[in-house]
């Protein structure tokens, strides 16, 4: 609620309570006052509902009832990232909801008038967020319009979630009326635009956006009409230049197209904590040690079609940099993992592979095999021998950046090549059973290879357990 000019009220009584001094808001569902309150002596904030002359009449109540049950929702919820509801009233034939008196700038105002902020703001930001969504969930509520205009950030780094306007209690079905989308059109989850319900997974997604627009201070999918805005929801997987590391798996892996894929609050939770507290994997760790700690705000040379790969990729090497057990993190340890293959290094005239130039998806026509370069796709649809179920770099393109600790790293792509092999959305599960999986790591030349030579890509490949080839593509198709 950003302060508007002043208008003075001549001092309007509400309940014979609530004094109006001025309008600090205004927007589609209402005018919102800044009030004191006689009673109790403190200033608040007052939302009235304030709809145009020849609104129809069943119009007019529905909107009555959503500002009403946006007090229920509200009130229910009790965190500091949430703005707090104080009473409801209604006088004279109109609505009012009295708040919690936020006078701070929304994210929308700060980034646009700092750019975009730095990425442990970003995360801090977002962990609050994520604690007041966690609340709001626990209690039934979905939000249902996350973004950087209902995000508001006072001068102490505390944020505060309002607005829930269009917030819908799950066991309130009054207001689900068909066909009608509720929400800002650049923040609506796809599953809402394809005419689905709202969830707590859909308010993760609209918080990755809004985190997206934060840190690189753009919205991700705003195009310049409402069609071409939802075509892009549904259909374009954003392009990251400043968030990297955890950050962007976070991001990456909420945005999500498929509910079902996204990030758990867990997962999200354990990757800002390690933006927030450094915990990287090449700030001073097992992975990356002290004196080559880096921090790359360039763009990444190649996109992965896969969000969720972004967000494995770095939430084991979040179960290694922090010094987790395997039995803690619930991660399959490669080392009893019965589909595990050898794991080779390629990229040099020493390593494993010297040539590696498949890209995700591809398909290869020989044998995997130490001495073999590899460096054109067969046709997937007929007979070949392995198949690449990833490609990921989690390292950046930093020409200074040291090679990493060579038994780390291939735990690391030993680590997170078993657990993308066992989700469903990448090898389905039928076909485990006869495949193994193998994990490959950039040697060190083509690690400090020039930028236009350098590849620090992490693979991920399988093929049958046999020895014989496949004779259909197991990778599901993008």
């Amino acid at each position: 609620m950003t302060q508007q000019p002043e208008q003075v009220a001549h001092q309007r009584m509400i309940a014979g309570r609530y004094a109006i001094i001025t309008e600090i808001g205004r927007g589609g569902m209402g005018i919102v006052w800044l009030a004191e309150d006689r009673t109790i002596g403190r200033r608040v904030a007052i939302k009235e509902l304030h709809l145009p002359a020849g609104v129809p009449a069943e119009e007019r109540r529905v909107l009555e009832e959503r500002v009403l049950r946006e007090a229920r929702a509200a009130g229910r919820l009790n965190d500091p990232g949430v703005v707090t509801v104080y009473d409801v009233l209604q006088e004279s034939g109109a609505t009012y909801i009295v708040m919690e008196l936020i006078q701070a700038p929304t994210l929308t105002a700060i980034v646009g008038r700092d750019g975009p902020l730095p990425a442990e703001t970003v995360a801090r930001i977002g962990e609050q967020l994520l604690s007041a969504l966690e609340v709001a969930h626990a209690a039934g509520v979905v939000h249902r319009d996350v973004k950087p205009s209902n995000i508001m950030v006072l001068p102490n780094g505390r944020v505060k979630l309002t607005d829930f306007g269009i917030a819908q209690s799950t066991d309130d079905p009054r207001l689900t009326t068909s066909g009608v989308l509720v929400g800002s059109p650049t923040y609506l989850p796809p599953e809402v635009i394809r005419g689905g319900q709202a969830d707590a997974r859909s308010d993760l997604w609209a918080l990755a956006a809004s985190l997206f627009y934060a840190v690189e201070g753009r919205a991700a999918f705003e195009r310049p009409s409402t069609a071409a805005t939802m075509h892009a929801i549904l259909n374009e997987v954003p392009y990251l230049t400043r968030g990297q590391g955890p950050l962007a798996a976070v991001i990456t892996g909420l945005l999500n197209t498929k509910p079902e894929a996204r990030l758990s609050t867990q997962q999200v939770r354990g990757l800002l904590t390690q933006v927030v507290h450094q915990t990287v994997p090449h700030a001073g760790t097992a992975l990356y040690p002290a004196n080559s700690t880096r921090e790359s705000t360039g763009p990444v040379k190649r996109r992965n079609p896969w969000p969720w790969v972004a967000a494995v990729v770095l939430l084991v090497a979040g179960a290694f940099t922090g010094g987790w057990f395997w039995g803690r993190t619930g991660l399959v340890d490669p080392n009893v993992d019965p589909a595990k293959g050898p794991t080779y290094s390629y990229g040099d005239a020493t390593a494993d592979i010297p040539e590696f130039e498949l890209g995700q998806g591809g398909c290869g026509a020989a044998p995997l095999a130490s001495g073999r370069s590899y460096t054109g796709s067969t046709d997937c649809a007929g007979p070949h021998d392995f198949e690449v179920l990833y490609e990921y770099n989690p390292f950046g393109s930093e020409e200074d950046t040291e090679y990493p600790d060579q038994s780390a790293l291939r735990a690391l792509a030993e680590a997170s090549c078993s657990l993308v092999f066992g989700l469903n959305e990448a090898v389905p599960a039928g076909q485990r059973d006869s495949l193994v999986h193998t994990a490959l790591v950039p040697a060190k030349e083509s690690w400090e290879a020039p930028s236009s030579e350098m590849n620090r890509n992490l693979y991920c490949l399988i093929a049958r357990r046999d020895g014989k080839q496949l004779t259909d593509q197991v990778v599901p198709k993008n």
